[in-house]
């Protein structure tokens, strides 16, 4: 499996051709070029065609990029999906899903608009339903391409009626469980955006407790929130070096078959390799991308 850093995601308005040459620039780890709520209804026509061109272009580097599709149950979602499916980007995500059901149609459609293999599927867990179906959807994952849930607080927060907070308690519940039931199925999860872009300590401490939280890494509104966002997602020098000396501890002959053993006065456990192999691996790609 590969491994790929999330730490940034950033939202770019499929509709605004200088923002998608941009997106070939910022330092973020994806980018999400944006066909749903960042386009106005009169301007959808124009975004799509923008956006299928520019990631047939190329040109985004190591960046992973994903094509945020308006609903299939839309007037727009159709054609979006077929022009996304054409252009072959990394991912292509879809809005508003509420069960497993909803995973095995999106990618029904895209295996039938000509999606390559390669092309991921991503989910935007936005709903009540969502919320409440979260392992229904994770379990749809395997045989449907399905490989990232993305948060979408602003949209629960408005379907629930939950008050954004300092530390989010209203969401919490949420949060956890979605996570749960990506990790359950092998499936990346990335946290919701931070809309207050005046507000740089709350935006350092919600990123902090995605990470605490066990997200890989947070969507994000502005490109002024990349370089946070990358430095609180990313393993610290001190994690990589306890992470290697674990490795090579567990790769000794003599401690081949143990499965847990003592080192620099603490107990680890070969569990603690496992986790440490991720990530060196997720240190390595980021060094890779930089």
């Amino acid at each position: 499996m590969i491994i790929r850093p999330r730490r940034s995601v950033l939202y770019m308005p499929g509709s605004n051709a200088r923002a998608l040459e941009k997106a070939k620039t910022l330092p973020a780890d994806a980018v999400i070029l944006d066909l749903e709520d960042a386009v106005a209804p009169d301007a959808k026509d124009t975004a799509r065609r923008q956006v299928a061109d520019a990631v047939k272009a190329g040109g985004f580097g190591p960046r992973e990029v994903v094509v945020r599709i308006n609903g299939l149950d839309t007037v727009w979602g159709a054609a979006d999906m077929a022009a996304a499916a054409q252009a072959g980007p990394d991912a292509i995500l879809v809005p508003k899903v509420n069960s497993g059901a909803d995973i095995a149609r999106a990618a029904q459609a895209m295996a039938q608009a000509g999606a390559p293999p390669s092309t991921a599927l991503w989910a935007m867990m936005e709903t009540p339903l969502a919320m409440l179906q979260a392992l229904d959807i994770a379990a749809a994952g395997p045989a449907n391409r399905l490989a990232v849930f993305v948060m979408g607080t602003n949209d629960l927060a408005k379907e629930t009626r939950a008050r954004f907070v300092p530390g989010r308690a209203p969401m919490l519940s949420w949060l956890q469980t979605c996570l749960a039931a990506a990790r359950a199925y092998g499936i990346e999860i990335v946290d919701g955006v931070y809309n207050d872009l005046s507000d740089a300590e709350g935006f350092l401490a919600e990123c902090a407790q995605g990470r605490d939280l066990g997200f890989d890494g947070k969507t994000l509104i502005h490109p002024n929130q990349i370089e946070v966002a990358n430095a609180t997602f990313a393993p610290t020098e001190d994690e990589v070096a306890r992470a290697r000396a674990v490795i090579a501890a567990f790769d000794l002959p003599e401690n081949a078959g143990k499965g847990a053993l003592q080192l620099d006065g603490r107990m680890v456990e070969r569990l603690h390799a496992e986790m440490g192999r991720r990530t060196v691996a997720i240190a390595e790609a980021v060094a890779a991308g930089s």
